[in-house]
């Protein structure tokens, strides 16, 4: 695939980018490297390989997700903040429908 000086402009027109003439011209070799760059990824044979998000295997530290029942650090007192609540419902607060 190779572009030309119409396409570009076209390209530029579209990014809403103010473009000289002969700024074009250089865009124009620019973009068929990149083009060209872009084919050779194509060639290379990767069947077999999977998907991979990093080149190292990476895994994340969790922790337990638990309460603390003590109430002065936080935790095991919902009741006590819902009863402060406008209105609360199913155990969470109760907000206005605010999407119509």
């Amino acid at each position: 695939m190779s572009v030309d000086k119409q396409t570009v402009a076209k390209i530029a027109s579209l990014a809403r980018i103010n473009m000289s003439d002969d700024a074009l011209e250089r865009m124009v070799p620019e973009l068929n490297n990149i083009l060209a760059w872009v084919d050779q990824l194509g060639e290379v044979d990767c069947t077999g390989v999977e998907p991979m998000t990093a080149v190292i295997p990476n895994t994340l530290r969790l922790r337990d997700d638990v309460v603390d029942a003590d109430p002065l650090t936080g935790g095991g007192i919902r009741d006590k903040v819902l009863a402060n609540a406008p209105a609360a419902e199913h155990g969470f607060f109760g907000v206005p429908k605010v999407i119509e």
